[in-house]
């Protein structure tokens, strides 16, 4: 099982981070805050090709696993990189589906396959 899912896409960097934002919205979830990490690194002194984290939450769904365990909280909000390298834009997203295997004890459901796949359909509709 991969911890992630990755995908290449033709569309330029902006496009993709506009694109996952409408997506995001489509399937019932709510954007927290986009991360601009080339430009916090930058301020440092550090040069990175471009990279977005957007951070995006289901509140229902954030508070059953919360229920279950609250350490879930660790891996909250659900979050999707973008980001470019050797000129190729790159769209990736944490996949749910490994959470029992760090939280063993929570009586999670089906809920991280539901999600998984939510997270799978937002970044092959925003590629």
């Amino acid at each position: 099982m991969e911890f992630d899912y990755t995908v290449t896409t033709e569309k330029d960097f902006d496009s993709v981070v506009l694109a996952l934002q409408e997506e995001i919205a489509t399937v019932g979830f709510r954007v927290l805050h986009i991360h601009d990490v080339r430009k916090t690194l930058a301020e440092k002194g550090f040069e990175i090709e471009s990279m977005k984290i957007i951070e995006f939450c289901n509140a229902k769904s954030a508070y059953a696993v919360l229920e279950t365990d609250p350490k879930i909280g660790l891996c909250l909000p659900c979050k999707i990189n973008v980001y470019v390298k050797n000129g190729q834009t790159i769209i990736s997203g944490m996949r749910p589906i490994v959470l029992p295997q760090f939280f063993p004890e929570a009586k999670l459901g089906t809920l991280p396959e539901e999600i998984d796949s939510l997270i799978k359909a937002v970044i092959n509709n925003s590629k």
